[in-house]
């Protein structure tokens, strides 16, 4: 099987951040067998009070999977990647509310973290998605 490139990683973590929990488990053990390293962690609340808790479940969910280590380098690459994701749908989501899924993907030096956002008032939903890459050896 050849290397995967970070394009093939981002797939795999908006797959992991798009599945229900009925998938997931499914998807954790066939991108295992494929050698790419997954979690996948919901999360909810007003936008702004949300950001940090947001980053803080990705760097868990991260070391609880074995994606990281617990180490400034791994923690600092999930929490970046995760902050990257957050602020790209900032424009949509400032004010109101927001609940979704994390998606983490690692494979040879490629981590990305996608957020899937359902951003609502009321009943007037709107959908959003962040992606944030690093490189982490």
């Amino acid at each position: 099987m050849k290397p995967m490139k970070s394009i093939d990683v981002a797939r795999v973590a908006v797959k992991m951040a798009m599945s229900t929990r009925e998938e997931e488990e499914a998807l954790k053990n066939k991108y295992w067998q494929q050698g790419v390293k997954v979690a996948a962690v919901d999360y909810g609340g007003e936008y702004v009070t949300s950001i940090s808790k947001i980053i803080e479940r990705a760097v868990v969910a991260a070391k609880r999977e074995g994606i990281i280590e617990e180490s400034h380098t791994g923690e600092g690459a999930v929490a970046g990647a995760a902050h990257d994701a957050v602020m790209q749908v900032m424009n949509k989501a400032m004010g109101l509310n927001v609940g979704g899924k994390i998606g983490i993907a690692y494979a040879n030096e490629h981590l990305c973290v996608c957020v899937f956002f359902a951003v609502g008032m009321l009943n007037l939903n709107e959908v959003a998605i962040g992606l944030g890459h690093r490189s982490l050896k």
